[in-house]
Parts: C-alpha cells; structure tokens; sequence
C-alpha cells in the first residue's frame, strides 16, 4: 500500500471515531437526563403505600354534597356607638391643676379625672351669693304683698311690680346654680361659705381612659378635649357589603368574624342594621352587627375583621374540616391517584377558598377544576402536608 492510500484510510479511521464518540456522548445525556424527569415526577405528588397509610391514619374519599349554609364574604372594622364614646372637654378654660387617670384606667360616670384652675370661677361665685341675698329680700316682699293681696289691703300695682321682681331674680338665681353645677361646682358648699378656684372635670360615661392630650400645667380654651373615655361593653362591628351580595343580607342573620391580626380568633354576632345609602364610589353598604362576646375578649374598636354572613341552607361541595391545610395563608386539600403497576398511592396538594363550617364539614371551592368522582384525603391531610414540607426543605 503506497503513502497516499495510508493517509485516506487514516482520515476514514479519524471520522468513523468522532461518530461513535458524538453517539456515546448523546447516549450519556440521556442518561444524566432521566433521573431529572424521575425527581420531577415526585416533585409532582407524596407516594405512599397502602401500609403506609394504614401506619399514619390516611383515610381517603369524596367531595361531598351537603346542605351548608350559604354565607356572604365581607370585611370592616370594630367601632362603638356614638353615645358610648366621649371627649371630655372643658366648659371653661383654665389651667390644669391635676390629671387624676392614666390612659387605660377604668373609670365610673361622674368620677374626677382632672381639675382646672380658673379665676373667672371666683367671681361667678361672688355674683352667685349677691344674687342669692337679693333673692332673699326679693322674696320677703314678695311674699308681704301677697299677704296684703289677700286680705284686700294692698294696691295690685305694688304686687305685680314684686310679683315680677321676684320673678326675674328666681330665673338669675337658677341660672348660677346651673352653671354652677355644669362646672361641677355644687352651690350648697358656696353657700356656707366655701369658695373654690378650681373646678373638677367629671367623666360623662362609665369606660377607658383613652388618649390623654394635655398635661398638668397647660392653659387649655373652653371647648377643648383633654382626653377621651370608651366603654367597649356595646362594641360592634361595621361591615362592608357590596352591591351584587346586598339582596342577600337582611337584620337577624348570623355573622362569624374572624379578627385579621389577632391569629384569626373567631366571635359571633348578628346583623342589628343595614345602611339604607352608598358609600362614596366604593358601591358598598355599610351593615351593622352586634357582637357576642361571651368570652370577655378584649376587643379595641378600629381592629379590623373578615367576616361571613350566613344568608341560608345551600348544597355545596364540602369536605371534613381535618381534609384542609393551611399554608402560608393559603389552604389547601391533597387529591389522590394510583398507580397501575405496584398499587401506591399519590397524593397531590391542590389549592382552594374555604366558607363556612358546621357539623364537622367545610364548604370549598377548588382554584382549578377537580376530575369527576376525584377521591381526596379527608384524614392525615396534616401529615400529608408535613411531609410534603419536608421534601421542600431537603430539596
């Protein structure tokens, strides 16, 4: 064989082992890429067997039709009624001599939360006891010219004219001692001789001390709130009911609350009043419930609630409460499917919106459509979901 038929056989060889290394490389690949799809499949779902299931207490089986009440979704806040919440201000203005409550302090009606020093006071006091001196000989000669009335003595002129007097002084009297006693300033003690420069500043409602605004020392106007006193014991809350749900709400139907930011506690109550406007461009109503709090919990008006109003009996999808998850605000069931050729069972974690809940069942509705006939796990859903967190983590 002469030199030029080596160098041809030698390239022939060179091609005919770049092709079975490109085929020994793609053969490798798909090696390398079918464990990927086999972990991918179990990212998909929890295998189990049956005696594992059997171990753990996984028990499986329909979504179920039940005769629910239907409910209407609505959020809002607590709040008290008008006249269960007060400013305490001042009639007349001064400066504060003693803030006798802290914030938080329970405090009975008429109780003296703080005094104010005013010399304005001094001299009401004054034109009070003049008035009433007065009023006394206004009084004597009033009652002389009806005794002379009466027995035909006196001139009718001389008793309209101390008929009137005496009038006229009763009405100024009576005015002093009603501001007076606005000013928690009783007139009996001014009478004997007790003079005040300071008045007290009474609680107008049995509650909490709220905000305080002023401090010991501070010139304060008339008019002005110096701190505010809640009685929480008609707290209630106000919800909002949107127009599409309005025909559905009526007074006396129950409401579940939930409060949003205190690990979802739960409270009861009932629609007491529903707004009969708007409000603003929200296209939303107002609705009132009144709370039942037997538990004695401790409710501040502005917390806010998620509450379902229960509107009437409805057949619906429902599954057993211990069938739902909850997981990072979302809940959640575990549908199931089994495999033909060892028998396992796969779980697989489906995410839906939850209603109300009663005799042990829970109305659902799943976020994506669910097969005909889908069998879910209505026990062990918990250690479904614990696992299938597990695998998260170890991933």
């Amino acid at each position: 064989m002469n030199y030029q038929a080596y160098k041809i056989y030698g390239a022939i060889l060179l091609i005919a082992g770049a092709l079975l290394t490109s085929c020994s490389g793609g053969s490798e690949n798909k090696e390398k890429e079918s464990p990927k799809a086999e972990t991918k499949d179990k990212e998909n779902g929890l295998e189990l067997s049956d005696a594992q299931m059997k171990s753990v207490g996984i028990t499986i089986g329909p979504i179920e039709q039940k005769n629910l009440d239907a409910v209407v979704k609505a959020n809002g806040q607590l709040a008290v009624p008008p006249q269960n919440k007060a400013d305490v201000s001042i009639l007349s203005g001064g400066i504060i001599g003693n803030i006798n409550v802290l914030e938080g302090q329970q405090v009975q009606k008429g109780q003296v939360l703080a005094t104010i020093k005013n010399q304005d006071l001094i001299k009401i006091q004054q034109d009070y006891l003049a008035a009433k001196n007065n009023f006394t000989y206004v009084q004597a000669e009033y009652d002389r010219q009806s005794q002379l009335k009466a027995a035909g003595a006196g001139t009718g002129k001389s008793f309209q004219s101390s008929e009137a007097t005496y009038n006229a002084e009763r009405s100024r009297l009576t005015a002093y001692e009603s501001q007076l006693r606005q000013l928690g300033v009783s007139p009996g003690r001014i009478t004997s001789g007790n003079i005040v420069s300071q008045f007290p500043v009474l609680s107008p409602i049995s509650g909490t001390v709220g905000t305080i605004t002023a401090n010991t020392g501070a010139f304060v106007q008339p008019g002005t709130s110096i701190m505010e006193v809640v009685d929480n014991s008609k707290i209630h809350c106000d919800l909002t009911v949107f127009e599409k749900d309005l025909m559905a709400v009526k007074v006396g139907q129950k409401v579940s609350f939930q409060l949003t930011n205190q690990n979802n506690q739960v409270i009861n109550g009932t629609i007491n009043g529903i707004n009969k406007s708007f409000e603003n461009e929200s296209k939303g109503v107002i609705v009132h419930a009144v709370i039942n709090n037997k538990a004695h919990q401790n409710l501040i008006p502005g917390m806010y609630v998620t509450a379902l109003i229960s509107t009437g009996s409805k057949l619906t999808d429902a599954v057993p409460v211990d069938a739902v998850v909850r997981s990072e605000g979302k809940q959640y069931i575990f549908i199931t499917a089994t495999h033909a050729k060892d028998g396992k069972t796969i779980f697989t974690k489906t995410e839906v919106t939850t209603g109300v809940a009663e005799l042990g069942y829970i109305q659902i509705t799943p976020l994506s459509a669910l097969p005909a006939g889908v069998q879910i796990a209505t026990k062990g859903a918990f250690y479904l979901q614990s696992k299938a967190a597990g695998s998260g983590e170890e991933e």
